[in-house]
């Protein structure tokens, strides 16, 4: 048992914050960047219901809610000479939805008046992420009061 706690704790260290989004469904949509050989890059979620922190935008005529900081990552990606497309996961593989889409949705469409760059070097205030030493601390937190998983 102890070995299956190390185990989840250090995976949740390693793996960097710990989002309920990360893990790529099928019949979920996403911004894609790949290099010029076609190769994966990588991604942010687009999302099919409004949340906190998320904006209302179209992208080949399909509405999708998206992070501030998604539209500044497809301009970065941009300029980096990678492809950015909307991609759609059918469980099998992805299928392009929608090209180009640092052209179709700006920062100043969605009412931001500073650079991709400045944006992105502060903090994503529509994430709320869980940090890692807080995920590690919550395996050991008390259940129901009935002290730490140390001390049952």
């Amino acid at each position: 048992m102890m070995k299956t706690i190390i185990f989840l704790a250090a995976t949740v260290c390693l793996g960097g914050t710990a989002k309920a989004d990360a893990i790529m469904r099928p019949g979920d949509f996403y911004l894609i960047s790949r290099d010029s050989g076609g190769s994966f890059v990588g991604s942010h979620k687009l999302f099919q219901d409004q949340s906190r922190g998320l904006r209302l935008v179209s992208y080949c005529q399909r509405d999708y809610f998206v992070r501030s900081h998604s539209v500044a990552w497809t301009q970065i990606e941009t300029e980096l000479g990678h492809t950015v497309r909307v991609e759609y996961n059918f469980g099998r593989g992805w299928r392009p939805i929608c090209d180009h889409p640092e052209q179709q949705v700006t920062l100043k469409d969605i009412g931001i008046d500073i650079s991709a760059r400045d944006l992105l070097a502060g903090p994503d205030d529509s994430q709320n992420p869980q940090s890692r030493l807080s995920a590690v601390g919550s395996l050991f937190q008390a259940q129901n009061g009935n002290g730490s998983f140390l001390t049952r």
